[in-house]
């Protein structure tokens, strides 16, 4: 069990790959398809404008998104992202244009790095990255960062008791101190909690609630060196708002999350007396059910700098092509102009 991380690496261990160099002269053949590549880089770029991707001078974006087996190689019960998935979550990133990102369900370093070498060819670069490697051999926690990580604590090796046997937390906690500007840094916790899917050793939901209780032990650590520090806990927490598991992680009194409840843009005001937003980021095709598993959840001290307004679940046309899950994104504001 381990992490990998890399500063402006485009190969595990720090190798860079070699940049092509481009021919004297194009043939007719790449010059149409240097012609589709700048169509594509345009579209994409007028989808973040529609959206709304630029954000105020000052802020910036954090997001989580489950990619549903992002996989450069097929296991014995999942098989290998098709280029069309992969394209699709391509656009939803560039969509939400975040500065980092928190994902799920990565499959090995080399696909990881597939991803963040494919958004920058598109124009999205990320210097920085995590991988966690942990008790799932298959899917992992990732991130991926604009802004230099200043200090990590991957946590790989938690583990708990249950029924009388002892079981690994199965994705880790990433941990990660991140500075965005001279006077602005924030710490970033991301979690993927054991699904709902039955697991023959023990119960789903007593696994996921201990797992959490393990998630919230993380955040009282932080918030015990410091009850005013900037955090974000984020990622597929696979349980609804009032579960135990969820409630364990918000906590009570003084160190009691923010849960920020992103929604979609669809002209709803979220301000209405009995407004219902439309929040679900998962669709589970067995029951034909939408909800709300994916979380956003802030510090009081980073709640201060929260920009509400800004802060929504990604609506784009075909997204199930993508993943079964949504990403969503919180905006804040540095107080530097």
């Amino acid at each position: 069990m381990n992490v990998t991380t890399g500063p402006n690496r485009s190969l595990a261990g720090g190798v860079k790959r070699p940049v092509p160099q481009a021919p004297p002269s194009a043939s007719p053949k790449s010059s149409a398809r240097g012609f589709r590549t700048r169509t594509r880089k345009a579209c994409l770029f007028i989808v973040a404008l529609i959206i709304g991707v630029g954000c105020r001078a000052g802020s910036f974006r954090v997001a989580t998104y489950n990619l549903e087996s992002y996989l450069d190689t097929a296991t014995p019960t999942r098989a290998i992202k098709s280029a069309e998935s992969k394209a699709k979550i391509r656009e939803s990133i560039q969509a939400v244009g975040p500065d980092v990102l928190a994902l799920e369900e990565v499959g090995t370093v080399s696909a990881l790095l597939e991803l963040r070498d494919s958004l920058k060819a598109d124009g999205c670069d990320f210097p920085y990255w995590q991988h966690l490697s942990c008790a799932d051999t298959n899917i992992h926690v990732a991130l991926l960062s604009k802004f230099a990580f200043i200090a990590s604590r991957p946590h790989t090796n938690d583990n708990y008791l249950l029924d009388g046997r002892r079981f690994h937390v199965s994705r880790g906690f990433a941990e990660v101190d991140i500075k965005v500007g001279p006077n602005y840094s924030f710490t970033l916790i991301a979690a993927h909690l054991k699904s709902k899917r039955a697991f023959g050793q023990a119960d789903e939901a007593e696994m996921r609630f201990e797992e959490a209780k393990l998630l919230r032990e993380k955040i009282d650590a932080r918030l015990a060196l410091d009850p005013n520090a900037n955090l974000v806990v984020l990622g597929d927490f696979n349980d609804s708002k009032d579960s135990a598991s969820i409630r364990a992680v918000i906590g009570r009194g003084k160190t009691k999350l923010v849960d920020t409840m992103p929604a979609e843009r669809n002209g709803d005001d979220r301000q209405a007396p009995g407004a219902r937003c439309v929040n679900w980021t998962h669709y589970y095709a067995k029951e034909d059910s939408y909800q709300r598993i994916d979380f956003v959840m802030l510090s009081r001290g980073m709640a201060r700098t929260w920009i509400t307004n800004e802060t929504y679940v990604l609506t784009l046309p075909n997204w199930g092509i993508a993943s079964d899950h949504r990403p969503l994104v919180a905006t804040f504001d540095t107080g530097q102009k």
